[in-house]
């Protein structure tokens, strides 16, 4: 998982295809939770605060400008 560190040291464009990775990520996992049980029951979860991270890098950078 990538933490607030590793956030700053990418850049912009990392930071956007991280986001369209995760996000996708976290629809396989919503369906795939749909037909059965899940491994990893906290895999949505950790996938959120990803993106939540990764949108707040980006927003503080906006901010900055």
């Amino acid at each position: 998982m990538a933490k607030k560190e590793d956030m700053k040291k990418k850049s912009d464009q990392e930071l956007s295809k991280l986001l369209v990775d995760v996000r996708e990520a976290i629809r396989t996992e919503r369906f795939a939770a749909a037909g059965a049980r899940p491994k990893d029951s906290s895999a949505a979860r950790k996938l959120r605060k990803q993106v939540a991270r990764a949108l707040t890098e980006k927003r503080t950078r906006e901010l900055a400008k």
